[in-house]
């Protein structure tokens, strides 16, 4: 019971902040589960673990270099001198936005594809500006919700990227023959091709994941080297602008203390979480635990419109049941999680991008239901091979 009302206080308190829903559903769900006494030390333990803290900072890093590069106009001189078709520039511009979890980032793709698809249908585009938007995030290194379920399951994120693939190219795949096909016609370039200002902008976004892998690898600093890293993408987004950067304004724009905090807050959850029973209890359920786990991580993903969310509930619900969890089934439940969130209607990416490209929501659920589908099933069915 107290596993259902935590639930059901984060679903309904996120839709106004995340980091304050998580931190309410733990406290409820220690309230149902613990003594107060054990609630208090599971949230000082976490707000005391260095490495939480530094990956929190890191996280808060993150939106600071996508506002960085908007204001310095580096994300238009990347796009400008990627001289490629049509067909490949709109899913690219879409994808390169995504690579930098920017508020209201569907919003800066968004006017690339119009510009790049004139012709193309306005639901077509919105339905390849939020499936491309949204594909490479699936295996970017630096992306929080990767970073941190990787993190929960004691997982090397470049290991699990390693899984990740096959999903990846199974939605590439099909964004292909759904959406891509579709687009036909090519595309012309105002101003000369420039190596430098294709340079700069790819510089600052590879060098983030670049420096992570390689600290982690040699010196294995864990949560400082992908601290380092952000760091170092904002140094060099802000040295090499040609412009001065108010960086009080990008960061009050930006709001990274948001992402610090929902790091946080996920971490409390699971602490909380697991010094309950409620794992216990839900992998008594009468379903092999990865089938259920693949297919409730596809339901909270889709009714939450989250990823960090739905993976700090079911990866421990999981874990209740096993003594770890492999790269594989790693892979099974955050890509089932990751298409339930694609397709959210309260996501709000889709949502801002129907906005934009003034088309009903429905319109492009209805484009983005059967891909999603294919890949959610194939998932599912994977999980329920392995369990028998």
């Amino acid at each position: 019971m107290g596993f259902l009302v935590s639930l059901a206080g984060i679903l309904i308190i996120s839709k106004k902040n995340l980091a304050l829903a998580l931190i309410s559903g733990a406290i409820i769900l220690g309230l149902f589960t613990l003594p107060l006494g054990v609630i208090l030390d599971r949230i000082v333990y976490t707000i005391t673990d260095s490495s939480i803290i530094l990956l929190a900072l890191a996280m808060g890093v993150i939106p600071i270099i996508g506002g960085t590069m908007k204001e310095s106009g580096q994300i238009d001189s990347l796009v400008n001198n990627v001289r490629i078709s049509r067909r490949y520039l709109l899913p690219f511009s879409a994808a390169l936005m995504g690579l930098l979890p920017m508020p209201g980032g569907a919003l800066l793709s968004a006017p690339i594809l119009e510009r790049g698809g004139e012709g193309v249908s306005n639901d077509l585009k919105a339905t390849i500006n939020n499936w491309f938007r949204h594909l490479f995030i699936l295996v970017y290194p630096l992306s929080p919700a990767l970073i941190v379920s990787a993190k929960i399951s004691d997982l090397d994120v470049y290991v699990a990227i390693v899984y990740l693939l096959p999903g990846l190219l199974l939605a590439s795949i099909l964004g292909y023959i759904f959406f891509l096909s579709r687009v036909h016609g090519s595309l012309s370039y105002p101003g000369r091709f420039s190596w430098s200002d294709l340079a700069v902008p790819l510089i600052i976004i590879l060098s983030a994941p670049a420096l992570d892998f390689i600290l982690k690898r040699t010196l294995s600093l864990g949560s400082l080297a992908t601290l380092i890293g952000v760091t170092t993408g904002l140094s060099l987004s802000i040295i090499l602008s040609r412009k001065k950067l108010d960086l009080g304004k990008i960061a009050v724009g930006m709001k990274p203390w948001n992402f610090s905090l929902i790091i946080i807050g996920m971490f409390i959850y699971l602490h909380i979480f697991q010094a309950s029973e409620a794992g216990i209890l839900i992998a008594a359920l009468p379903l092999p635990p990865l089938t259920l786990s693949v297919t409730a991580g596809f339901l909270l993903g889709l009714t939450t419109g989250r990823v960090q969310l739905p993976a700090s509930i079911i990866l421990p619900v999981y874990l209740a049941t096993a003594d770890h969890i492999t790269p594989f089934v790693f892979a099974l439940i955050y890509i089932g999680i990751y298409f339930g969130y694609i397709i959210s209607p309260v996501h709000p990416c889709l949502v801002v991008t129907c906005e934009y490209f003034r088309i009903p929501i429905k319109d492009m659920l209805v484009k983005l239901t059967l891909p999603t589908l294919i890949v959610f099933f194939t998932v599912l069915l994977i999980s329920l091979i392995i369990s028998y």
